[in-house]
């Protein structure tokens, strides 16, 4: 099972956090006026983002 990360628009605040604690090349998230996954492939499923995004807007899903 492969998971994702999908960003929920209406709580995130895009602060960035995301894409700097991301370790995957390339970058996963891209930040405009919200955090955009614009590489899931990338995806190394560390949760990293899941667990620094300061309000709990992103999830890994099953894709």
């Amino acid at each position: 099972m492969r998971l994702y990360p999908v960003v929920n628009e209406l709580t995130c605040i895009a602060c960035g956090t995301c894409a700097a604690v991301c370790p995957a090349e390339p970058k996963v998230f891209e930040v405009t006026g919200v955090s955009a996954v614009v590489h899931p492939e990338a995806c190394l499923e560390c949760e990293a983002c899941v667990d620094m995004c300061p309000t709990g807007s992103i999830e890994l899903v099953d894709a």
